[in-house]
């Protein structure tokens, strides 16, 4: 069973034939994914009235929604504006989570249910705790941790979960692999 892949406004979704989409998967409209990302089960990526880029070795997990906000100026594509959303390399995306018009550079993570709103920035090796709710504009800082409703300052990253980050990434860039091996057999 394919994957809905699905074109809009004459933008069809732009995938790495390198990266794993799941069956369950739909991708519609201004979507890039990068070499070694994996978009699972369930997961919705709609680049409909703006653009949504996810990295190399991105891993966005089963049930994720990324959206878009558009541009009240008129198409995007013409005027660059509205609000894309930008997601890094090596970035791990926890189970149901829900991105929104927002950025989330390299080698963060964001846990579980967790929700990234319009605008907001989550830096490279930030983390997200399951269930927050990081408001819009709100910038979530290198080396912090946020949680809660609304998300705010936890505390510092340990060395060992700044040591976690790249393995969380590496080991869903592998999990991908053995599902594209399997797929091809």
């Amino acid at each position: 069973m394919p994957s809905l892949i699905l074109p809009y406004r004459g933008v069809t979704p732009r995938i790495h034939p390198d990266a794993f989409v799941a069956e369950t998967a739909t991708i519609i409209g201004d979507v890039e994914i990068g070499p070694r990302a994996s978009i699972w089960y369930g997961c919705v990526l709609r680049g409909d009235v703006n653009k949504i880029r996810v990295g190399a070795g991105t891993n966005l997990q089963d049930g994720t929604i990324v959206h878009v906000n558009h541009d009240r100026n008129g198409d995007y594509r013409q005027t660059g504006g509205g609000m894309p959303t930008l997601i890094g390399d090596n970035v791990t995306v926890g189970h149901q989570v829900l991105i929104h018009a927002c950025t989330i550079e390299s080698d963060a993570f964001i846990g579980m249910a967790a929700v990234v709103m319009d605008g907001a920035v989550v830096e490279g090796q930030a983390m997200v705790a399951a269930g927050a709710l990081v408001t819009p504009g709100k910038k979530v800082a290198k080396r912090e941790l946020w949680g809660g409703r609304p998300a705010k300052l936890m505390r510092a990253l340990s060395e060992q979960e700044l040591a976690d980050l790249p393995y969380l990434a590496e080991h869903y860039q592998e999990t991908a692999a053995s599902y594209l091996a399997e797929r091809r057999r």
